[in-house]
């Protein structure tokens, strides 16, 4: 009995061993991709709506039944969500979000800087 016990704690932690090394060669592989992100193109500029859109595109989306709150501006949960059912029902691609192809499918038109993006 007292070989069965020391062979089962001898195996716990070997395995507990092997485990923890599996885990510092993960992590220090993991360090080594991040020193390339460095050299990554940085993002460009971020496609925002202005609160006037946003007005306009939840206006929208009342007259068709996909929002139900008030005219607000703001881009909350349900805004996005009745965004998902507006781009879901145009074939658009779904993001929740008013990017420049939701908004020139609402018919809302884009400002000089959204243009120039």
């Amino acid at each position: 009995m007292k070989r069965v016990l020391t062979f089962l704690l001898l195996m716990f932690f070997t395995f507990t061993t092997i485990a923890a090394v599996q885990g510092v060669n993960i992590n220090s592989q993991a360090g080594a991709s991040d020193s390339n992100s460095n050299t990554k193109k940085k993002r460009g500029p971020v496609f925002r709506a202005t609160k006037e859109q946003i007005k306009q595109a939840q206006a929208i989306l009342k007259q068709r039944g996909f929002y139900n709150g008030e005219q607000t501006g703001h881009l909350d949960a349900d805004t996005r969500a009745g965004l998902k059912k507006y781009q879901g029902a145009e074939q658009i691609r779904v993001t929740g979000t008013l990017n420049r192809e939701t908004l020139q499918k609402m018919g809302i038109e884009l400002t000089e800087r959204q243009r120039a993006m």
